[in-house]
């Protein structure tokens, strides 16, 4: 876990390439919490699998238990998030949006953790690919570079950010506690989770390895059904922090 700083960020797309779902921008102030480094891995949910607390995610084959989970629910996380927070004796749970973009942005302003161009986006994230294509040859929106994985990589493979954290933007998209909502209109402000009584979807940020590289901007934002999986669709865990 990496311990992030309180503080205040403009949330959304500020630049204007994005979608009507990234605006308006916004000031958030968050109180200070703590993000994994890395997208919770096969091997970290194989232990919640053995001690009976959490379902056994579909598989792809692979056996890289390094690599992130993928294939579970949002469901199935409040599960891992329980089990975590009773092993631990402290509260592991899902970021909410705001969070999950203060710690993606750690403190820049572009499209990108690493400037506002594609560029050698392959030396940056896990998106869609030469690699990718040459496995899924029926898809087209590659990006003409090869950061040598057609799927999942194990976590950590692609630099950090400023902030220490891998993989915020590709490898695979992360729930986060929010429902889904077509806008930030009435959003808090104080980064909490947004969420309703009537919640039929749930937000996931990040963009994943079957993703053109447009997608993994920043403010780009998704939605599913919260018993909704996928391959490319996983999370990682954020911890409160203790008040001083």
């Amino acid at each position: 876990m990496i311990e992030l700083p309180a503080g205040r960020f403009q949330m959304g797309d500020a630049i204007g390439v994005g979608s009507a779902y990234e605006s308006p921008v916004h000031e958030v102030r968050l109180a200070a919490f703590a993000l994994a480094r890395f997208e919770t891995t096969r091997e970290q949910w194989l232990a919640c699998e053995r001690a009976g607390a959490c379902k056994a995610a579909r598989s792809d084959g692979s056996s890289l238990t390094a690599a992130p989970i993928e294939n579970v629910t949002w469901e199935q996380v409040q599960d891992y998030v329980a089990w975590l927070s009773q092993r631990s004796g402290q509260r592991y749970r899902l970021p909410s949006e705001a969070e999950w973009e203060y710690a993606a942005r750690a403190g820049t302003v572009t499209q990108y953790t690493w400037g506002n161009s594609l560029d050698g986006v392959c030396a940056h994230a896990n998106g869609f690919d030469r690699s990718g294509h040459r496995e899924n040859p029926q898809w087209y929106w590659q990006s003409d570079c090869d950061d040598g994985h057609a799927k999942a990589a194990p976590v950590g493979r692609f630099p950090p950010n400023a902030w220490g954290l891998h993989d915020m933007l590709g490898n695979v998209w992360e729930w986060v506690g929010d429902c889904w909502h077509s806008d930030y209109t009435n959003a808090p402000a104080d980064g909490r989770a947004w969420t309703d009584a009537n919640c039929r979807k749930r937000v996931n940020r990040g963009g994943g390895w079957g993703n053109p590289a447009t997608t993994l901007r920043v403010t780009n934002r998704d939605g599913d059904p919260p018993n909704a999986r996928s391959e490319g669709l996983g999370f990682r865990v954020a911890r409160d922090m203790p008040s001083r």
